[in-house]
C-alpha cells in the first residue's frame, strides 16, 4: 500500500463515519473530504472543485427548477387529483399512490415528489382508517423505486453516467436505466402494494391527534399582588423555566392575542393562556402569584363567530372584536389576526435542523408559538423553547396564516395539510408539461447533453413565467449541489490513488473468488448497504471507481457493474438516515428507526433477485 492509498484509506472511512454518526450535514462533511484531499495532495488545488462544473451536478439544479415549476403550476396537483381512486380500497388505493409516486419521481426530484403526495397520502390513510405510516411508507418507498427508472430521477444515476464518461465511454442515456430500473420497480411495487404494506409497524400517527400529552392550556389571571407585574413577558417565561411551561396568549381588555412580543410588559387584569403539565400548574401559580382563571378544554364548543374545531385558547379563533393591546414602549403594535394551528414537517434539509425555537427568535422575529415537537411518534414539552429541531420532526405550530405561510416557505418546511389546486394563471401547467416533456426528449434523442437540455428548459421557465426569478435559487437544494461538487474530485483520487483497484481486488479474492457474477453481486450488495447507512449520492460517487476496477481486474464490461451501483445507490429501504425520503416520512408516520427493515429488507432482497438477471440480459459482462 503507497502512502496515497494509506491517506484516502483514512479519510474514506472517517468521511463514511461522519456521514453515519456525526451531527454534522451531509454537504459540510463531503466538504471536509475534499478538502482534506487537497491538503494531502490527493486532489490537486486548481482543480478542488472541478467537480460543481461537472454535468451530473449542472443537470441536478436544472432538475430541480424543472421540478419547482411543475409543483407551483398545479400539474402534479391535478396529475393526483384524476390519477387517485376516492373510492378504493387499502390495497388500490396504495398500489395507485406509489405508482403515481414513482412515475414523478422518474422526470423530477423524488423528494419534491413526496413532499407532494404526503398530505394525500395522510388524507386517505384516515379515509382508510389506517394509521399515516401504512400509506407513507410505501409511497417513499414508491418514489424510491421510480427514481432509478431515468437518468435524471435520481442524483445517483447522473453520478454513474458522469463517471462512465470520464473513463472514455460515454454517458448513459436518458432512459438507459429503464430496462433494468423499471422491472425492479415494477415488482417492488406490486409487491408493496399487495404484501408489503401489512409489514409497515402500526404506529400513532403525529397529526393533530397525534400530539396528546399530559400538558393543556389554562387561562391565569395577573392580580395586583402577583411578581408577573410591570415584568416583561421575555422575564416571565424565564421564571417558569423549571415548570416546563410557556406562554401562548395573552387577553388584554379582551382583546386575545397570540404569540405576545415578549418585551411586553404585563399589568393588572392581564390574563396569560399557559401551556404547562397538570403536575406543574400548581407551582406555576405560586412561583408568579397568579390567579386561575379557567381551564380551558382541549375541544370547546364553538363560539359565534368561530369555526368549528378552533378555540380560542389555542389561537384557533378569530380574535376578540376591539381595539389592540396599547403599545408598548418600542414594540409595534400587535396585529390581532385570525390564527391557526398546523402541523409542519421538518425536511431534511431544512434550515431548521440543529437549531431551537429560542435559536431562530420564533415568537420575536414571526410571531408564531411552538406548541410541540413530535419526534418518532413520541411528543417532547421538557425545555421546548430549546429542543433542538431535527429531519423528519413533526411541529404543532400556532399563529396568524400570514406569517405561518412565510414561516414555511423561508424555512423549507410541509405542511401537512390538504392543499387546494394551484393553477395560478390559466395553462401553466400545460405549458410546464410541454417545456419538461421536450427538455426529456431532447435528451432521449441525443439532441443535446442532459445538462444544457435542462438548462434550456429552466431558463424557459424563467422566460415564460413559470418560476418567478426570485424562486430560481431558492428551489435549488444547494446541500445536494455542494455534496455533489465536493464528492466527485474524491471519488476521482480514490480511482487515481490506486485505492478502487486494491479494494476490487480484496472483494474478487475474499469474497467474489474471482467469478464475474459473484462479483457483480458483490458490488451491488455493498452498494446497497453504504447507501443505507449513507447519502445515495455519496455512495455512488465511491462505489464507481471500484465497480470499473472490479470489471477491469474481471477482464468484463464495465456497464454492468455501473448499473449495479446506479441501482444499488438507490435502494436505501433499511434505515431513516439512508435516504431522505425515508427521514420525511419519519416523523409523520410515527416511526422508530428500528421500523424501516421488516419492509426494506424483503424488498431489497428482491431488487437483488430481480436486479441481478436483469442487468445480465441488458448488461451482458
Amino acid at each position: 500500500m503507497t502512502g496515497d492509498q494509506g491517506v484516502i484509506f483514512v479519510v474514506l472511512p472517517a468521511t463514511m463515519a461522519m456521514f453515519i454518526w456525526s451531527g454534522w450535514r451531509h454537504d459540510m462533511v463531503a466538504l471536509g473530504a475534499l478538502l482534506a484531499c487537497v491538503f494531502a495532495g490527493l486532489v490537486p488545488g486548481g482543480a478542488a472543485f472541478a467537480g460543481f462544473s461537472h454535468p451530473a451536478v449542472i443537470t441536478v439544479a436544472c432538475v430541480l427548477i424543472l421540478g419547482h415549476g411543475l409543483q407551483i403550476t398545479g400539474a402534479v396537483d391535478v396529475l393526483a387529483q384524476r390519477f387517485l381512486p376516492t373510492a378504493a380500497g387499502p390495497t388500490l388505493s396504495i398500489l395507485a399512490l406509489i405508482v403515481l409516486a414513482a412515475l414523478l419521481s422518474g422526470f423530477m426530484n423524488n423528494v419534491g415528489a413526496l413532499a407532494l403526495l404526503m398530505p394525500v397520502a395522510i388524507q386517505m390513510a384516515a379515509r382508510q382508517n389506517l394509521p399515516a405510516g401504512k400509506m407513507l411508507m410505501p409511497l417513499a418507498f414508491g418514489s424510491i423505486l421510480g427514481g432509478m427508472t431515468t437518468l435524471i430521477g435520481t442524483p445517483p444515476n447522473l453520478i454513474v453516467s458522469g463517471y462512465r464518461a470520464t473513463t472514455g465511454m460515454g454517458h448513459f442515456a436518458m432512459f438507459d436505466f429503464a430496462p433494468v430500473g423499471v422491472a425492479v420497480a415494477l415488482i417492488g411495487i406490486v409487491f408493496i402494494g399487495l404484501l408489503g404494506w401489512r409489514l409497515v409497524p402500526t404506529r400513532k400517527q403525529a397529526e393533530a391527534g397525534g400530539f396528546e400529552s399530559g400538558a393543556y392550556l389554562s387561562e391565569v389571571r395577573v392580580v395586583a399582588d402577583s411578581k408577573a407585574v410591570n415584568k416583561s413577558l421575555r422575564e416571565v417565561e424565564r421564571m417558569l423555566d423549571e415548570s416546563d411551561a410557556q406562554i401562548v396568549g395573552l387577553v388584554r381588555r379582551e382583546v386575545r392575542i397570540s404569540a405576545p412580543n415578549p418585551g411586553w410588559i404585563l399589568r393588572d387584569g392581564d390574563i396569560l393562556v399557559i401551556e404547562v403539565e397538570h403536575s406543574a400548574l400548581s407551582s406555576v401559580l405560586s412561583i408568579l402569584g397568579l390567579k386561575l382563571e379557567e381551564d380551558v378544554p382541549a375541544n370547546p364548543e364553538p363560539k359565534e363567530g368561530e369555526e368549528a374545531g378552533e378555540t380560542p385558547a389555542k389561537g384557533n379563533a378569530a380574535a376578540a372584536a376591539g381595539d389592540a393591546p396599547e403599545e408598548e414602549p418600542g414594540q409595534e403594535t400587535a396585529r390581532v389576526e385570525e390564527v391557526v394551528i398546523q402541523e409542519l414537517v421538518v425536511m431534511p434539509n431544512s434550515a431548521l435542523v440543529n437549531r431551537s425555537a429560542t435559536d431562530i427568535e420564533l415568537r420575536t422575529r414571526y410571531g408564531i408559538n411552538l406548541l410541540a415537537i413530535s419526534r418518532q411518534g413520541q411528543r417532547t414539552f421538557k425545555r421546548l423553547r430549546t429542543a433542538r429541531m431535527r429531519a423528519g420532526d413533526v411541529l404543532l405550530m400556532q399563529g396568524a396564516s400570514e406569517p405561518l405561510s412565510g414561516f414555511v416557505a423561508q424555512f423549507g418546511c410541509l405542511p401537512l395539510a390538504k392543499r387546494e389546486i394551484r393553477v395560478p394563471i390559466k395553462g401553466q401547467a400545460l405549458t410546464a408539461s410541454l417545456v419538461m416533456a421536450l427538455a426529456v426528449a431532447a435528451t432521449a434523442l441525443g439532441l443535446l447533453p442532459a445538462a444544457v437540455a435542462f438548462a434550456a428548459g429552466a431558463l424557459a421557465f424563467v422566460a415564460l413565467h413559470i418560476v418567478p426569478v426570485r424562486s430560481i435559487y431558492t428551489s435549488i437544494d444547494w446541500p445536494v449541489i455542494v455534496l455533489l461538487g465536493a464528492m466527485l474530485p474524491v471519488a476521482d483520487a480514490v480511482a487515481s490513488t490506486g485505492a478502487a483497484d486494491l479494494v476490487a481486488r480484496l472483494l474478487l479474492e475474499n469474497v467474489a473468488h474471482g467469478h464475474a457474477i459473484a462479483g457483480l453481486v458483490a458490488v451491488l450488495v455493498v452498494t446497497m448497504f453504504l447507501s443505507d447507512v449513507m447519502n445515495n449520492a455519496a455512495t455512488a460517487a465511491v462505489m464507481c471507481p471500484i465497480g470499473i476496477s472490479t470489471a477491469h481486474q474481471l477482464g468484463v464490461g464495465a456497464d454492468a457493474f455501473l448499473m449495479a451501483i446506479a441501482v444499488g445507490a438507490s435502494c436505501a429501504f433499511l434505515t431513516p438516515i439512508g435516504h431522505q425520503n425515508n427521514t420525511l416520512i419519519l416523523g409523520p408516520g410515527g416511526f422508530r428507526f428500528g421500523d424501516y427493515w421488516r419492509l426494506g429488507l424483503a424488498l431489497e432482497a428482491i431488487v437483488v433477485a430481480v436486479s441481478v438477471p436483469m442487468i445480465l440480459w441488458v448488461w451482458p459482462l
